[in-house]
């Protein structure tokens, strides 16, 4: 069985008990402490996770133009993870401990690379720990995979194709950020509050409920359809502030069933460094 969106820590537990190829990489990260990550996957972790740093491994190089956390090239990240032990028939599990936020990113990643068999750890390492299956350890040695890079399951536009999109309103920007954020009020993360003019707000901790885990599919479904008026998937574009929560909403609608979605990587931080572009304040 292959997944592909999320798997329960139940779930997890019996493929480690089944011996079936499998590689759990541990997403946790801090936006504000880069290194506060490391220090909790020292602290305890998944027996044999391994550690992903979201801006050594699932990010490139900033030049002050192209967002906070740009996308690698497809090829080096397909050999980062190869390297890190990847093979083509390998079930990964991602998980963090910031409800999927940072998993998300890798499961994203991952689906971009052309690699199917990658699922969210559904309530992270909470969850974990509340099945009773806690554990440290230092991982062995893995030799490096044989994955190579796939034709990519995923679709993602550009800076100008964005911008195309404002006066054709083909398609629906669905904003992650916090609510505040993108009414251009509390901006701490960018030089300039705002967002991208017609889009609209899904902060994307909404995906999960009270108890930290991925909300029913039915009730997704229900309230994406309600911000969106129903449109397919394939009419909408996702962003945030970097391109790191907007896979969240990416993976929310995917389990909602709306398969299809874009990801705008420079998201925000790449827009709003574009001396012309457009900027909208306010709720609308």
């Amino acid at each position: 069985m292959i997944f592909d969106t999320l798997i329960s820590a139940d779930e997890l537990a019996a493929m480690q008990r089944s011996g079936a190829a499998l590689l759990v990489l541990d997403c946790s990260f801090e936006l504000t402490d880069p290194q506060a990550g490391q220090r909790a996957y020292d602290a305890g972790h998944i027996p044999g996770a391994r550690y992903v740093h979201l801006e050594l491994a699932l990010s490139a190089e900033k030049t002050g133009r192209n967002g906070r956390h740009p996308l690698p090239g497809r090829e080096a990240f397909a050999k980062t993870m190869a390297a890190m032990g990847l093979n083509s028939d390998t079930q990964v599990v991602a998980y963090d401990n910031a409800g999927g936020m940072y998993a998300a990113r890798l499961w994203w990643m991952l689906r971009w690379a052309g690699h199917k068999a990658v699922a969210v750890l559904d309530g992270g390492i909470a969850a974990w720990k509340a099945a009773g299956a806690v554990g440290t350890d230092t991982p062995a040695a893995l030799p490096a995979g044989n994955f190579r890079l796939q034709p990519s399951l995923v679709a993602t536009v550009s800076y100008e194709e964005v911008k195309a999109n404002i006066h054709r309103q083909g398609r629906l920007v669905l904003d992650a950020r916090a609510p505040d954020r993108f009414r251009g009020e509390n901006e701490t993360m960018d030089p300039v509050g705002g967002h991208i003019p017609g889009a609209r707000n899904r902060l994307f901790k909404d995906n999960l409920g009270p108890d930290g885990r991925f909300k029913a599919p039915a009730q997704l479904r229900q309230e994406f359809d309600a911000i969106t008026g129903g449109r397919p998937a394939a009419q909408l574009i996702n962003q945030c502030g970097s391109g790191v929560t907007a896979c969240h909403n990416l993976l929310a609608l995917e389990v909602a069933g709306l398969r299809g979605a874009a990801l705008y990587p420079g998201s925000w931080s790449e827009w709003s460094a574009q001396p012309e572009a457009p900027i909208a304040t306010g709720a609308a």
